[in-house]
């Protein structure tokens, strides 16, 4: 053998840029939160991963024909796996402490305030129209919805817009409790909201999923299929009668859809595109809308401690965002440091499921808006 030809072995190492080398540290990063500190490790593993192998210079796992691509074009070009992931979180929601108390529905819209704050920031910062609508849909918290409208208004951003996304997602208990401690009284903390809601039928609950789909789809026509595989899958849960396939969208299809969607993103994570201004700034403006979002929330709160006679907690304004069911939580553990026999979990897990819905609608009343110039 000509040891000449040995040469070819070193020609990835000398492909190898600076950039791809950060890349790969970034997704060690991922990898290291997702396992050590357990942030979102469904999705930031497989996130991870993907970001190193596409900075392996000269496997063509990106290129056409490589096995990233094919689940790019499969998945993402064709927005099904944001579309499977909703129908898995729909199997997994329960809309019960909504329909209890519709009022909670108020807070699922004001959490989506940091959508359009973010939008208009964004377009301040030189982004265009389409860029700046996908970069505001990371205040929906909700990471298949940020990638839906990514992928059909600014692919090239969907990377980092996905990576913003999920990250932060993660960091919703140490992001929401300085806002809810900064914006809310001793008093307001400490009021006690007796859970008495009378409970809501099999009937109401199957017709909710289809009324919705119907009224949304109406209105928002490009938020049909968002808000269809979403309701779809809760109509699985609720309708009792198929819970082999209610189960398989919890399980089988989530995880599976979880999986691909993580590589997908990290293959996205090029170093040469990824490494750019636009990309911190992105990350600055995520932030900034998750914390819009809790404060959006936490002020309509406020609004309706006032109306009610200061009988409402406004700290359940915080859960009135897209995490589900964390932020809930959250608002929970919060309350019950100020006072520990004070349960919100319920009330909370209302406004929460209406911040799951309203993200999706969200995202629907941007492309329409933009419909135009898709």
């Amino acid at each position: 053998m000509d040891l000449s030809q040995m040469t070819v072995l070193l020609d990835a190492f000398r492909a190898l840029t600076w950039q791809n080398v950060v890349m790969i540290a970034v997704g060690g990063v991922l990898i290291y939160l997702a396992i050590a500190k357990d942030y979102e490790p469904l999705l930031l593993l497989p996130i991870g991963f993907g970001a190193i192998l596409t900075n392996l210079p000269l496997t063509g796992v990106t290129e056409a024909g490589g096995f990233l691509n094919v689940l790019y074009e499969a998945g993402i070009a064709t927005e099904l796996f944001p579309l499977f992931v909703f129908i898995g979180v729909g199997a997994m929601t329960d809309f019960g402490p909504l329909l209890e108390n519709p009022k909670m529905a108020l807070l699922g819209a004001a959490g989506q305030l940091g959508i359009f704050a973010t939008l208009l920031l964004a377009l301040l910062l030189g982004f265009d129209m389409n860029e700046a609508a996908s970069i505001g849909i990371i205040g929906a918290i909700d990471g298949p919805t940020a990638i839906y409208v990514s992928s059909k208004l600014a692919p090239h951003l969907l990377g980092p817009i996905a990576v913003c996304a999920y990250s932060y997602m993660s960091l919703v208990p140490i992001i929401q409790p300085p806002v809810m401690r900064f914006m809310t009284t001793m008093e307001e903390r400490q009021v006690r909201m007796p859970y008495s809601q009378k409970p809501v039928s099999k009937a109401v609950r199957i017709l909710f999923p289809i009324v919705v789909t119907i009224v949304v789809s109406l209105i928002a026509p490009k938020a049909s299929p968002l808000i269809a595989a979403l309701m779809f899958g809760n109509l699985i849960r609720e309708s009792g009668a198929v819970e082999r396939l209610n189960q398989a969208a919890q399980n089988e299809l989530s995880n599976l859809t979880t999986l691909f969607l993580g590589l997908v993103i990290g293959s996205t994570m090029n170093g040469a595109v990824f490494l750019q201004m636009d990309t911190l700034f992105i990350l600055a403006l995520g932030l900034g809308a998750f914390v819009i979002d809790t404060i959006g929330g936490v002020a309509l709160g406020k609004i309706m401690y006032l109306l009610s006679g200061k009988k409402f907690n406004p700290l359940i304004g915080a859960a009135g965002i897209s995490a589900f069911p964390m932020s809930a939580r959250i608002v929970q553990r919060f309350g019950q440091q100020y006072d520990f026999e004070n349960f919100l979990l319920m009330h909370a897990m209302g406004a929460n499921a209406a911040g799951q819905l309203g993200s999706v609608v969200a995202g629907g009343v941007v492309l329409a808006l933009l419909a135009g110039v898709l």
